[in-house]
């Protein structure tokens, strides 16, 4: 059975999109591409249907990642399709958790912040480089990249 987890940011323009494509990037090097389902959402539905932010995509194919998928927002169904809903920063974390709470049933994912898989930074969010500079996108991607490599040996541990 597939594992599927969730990424989610607030506009699924840079950081969401950014975590979908590293994953995805990393679980194909490690074979293990058919073992998971990967997808990102925000919590906002301002960019629904549009590709990644051009300055993030930028970033992520100059470290040879492709990032493709459009911007959607969260669902209640994500919460009963998705085992793990990875969140950014606290207003996501927020956010997603009220969701879970709006719904009738028992959520079958688990919420977590994203960071909480990284052992190289105090951070606990990840800032949101949309309005910075070509710099804030190359430092969200090392963050992205040190998590995505925690989560990947969680899931191999466990």
């Amino acid at each position: 059975m597939k594992q599927r987890i969730l990424f989610v940011c607030l506009g699924n323009i840079c950081r969401s999109p950014a975590a979908e494509a590293l994953l995805l990037n990393k679980l194909e090097k490690l074979n293990l591409i058919d073992q998971f389902d990967v997808d990102s959402a925000g919590t906002g539905n301002w960019h629904v249907g549009k590709l990644a932010d051009s300055r993030m995509r930028e970033a992520a194919s100059n470290r040879g990642i492709s990032i493709k998928s459009r911007g959607r927002q969260i669902s209640f169904d994500d919460f009963s399709q998705f085992d793990l809903i990875l969140t950014m920063d606290n207003d996501n974390l927020k956010q997603v958790q009220s969701l879970a709470k709006a719904l009738s049933t028992t959520s079958k994912a688990k919420i977590k912040p994203l960071l909480s898989y990284s052992n190289q930074t105090d951070l606990i969010e990840v800032p949101d480089p949309y309005y910075g500079g070509d710099k804030g996108f190359d430092q969200v991607l090392d963050l992205l990249q040190v998590a995505i490599d925690g989560l990947i040996e969680d899931i191999r541990v466990n």
